[in-house]
């Protein structure tokens, strides 16, 4: 069944690199607990993929992406993608490439490969 988005409209491009900015800083320090981020490069894209895994995978939202009011939802039924999915979206966003080959809803090839989409969200019901 779908669900009820805020906005049909595919989200601006500042919107979804804002989210993953904030994204990447938290990856970032969470790798600082563990490895030196300048040294090890592959550290905080090893968080990044994992945290997209996790949180996009059981919650729809990465922390970023909560913060700017966006979602990851299934395409075309607007449900959860799953944590293998969201492994498989934050592996090939990893690759940058992949994210830069868009169609006109702005989905790029990691979204077509995990069958994802990224949409606003819309605010909880009070």
């Amino acid at each position: 069944m779908a669900k009820e988005y805020a906005n049909p409209d595919p989200p601006s491009l500042a919107r979804r690199f804002g989210a993953l900015m904030i994204d990447w800083v938290l990856c970032l320090f969470v790798a600082m607990l563990f490895s030196d981020p300048l040294r090890d490069g592959w550290a905080p894209v090893l968080v990044l993929i994992l945290a997209y895994g996790f949180f996009i995978g059981l919650f729809g939202q990465t922390p970023g992406m909560r913060l700017t009011g966006l979602a990851c939802v299934g395409h075309p039924d607007g449900g959860r993608i799953g944590v293998l999915r969201a492994l498989l979206r934050g592996l090939l966003l990893s690759l940058v490439v992949p994210a830069l080959i868009m169609d006109d809803r702005r989905r790029g090839l990691h979204d077509r490969a995990a069958g994802s989409v990224i949409v606003v969200a819309s605010r909880p019901s009070a």
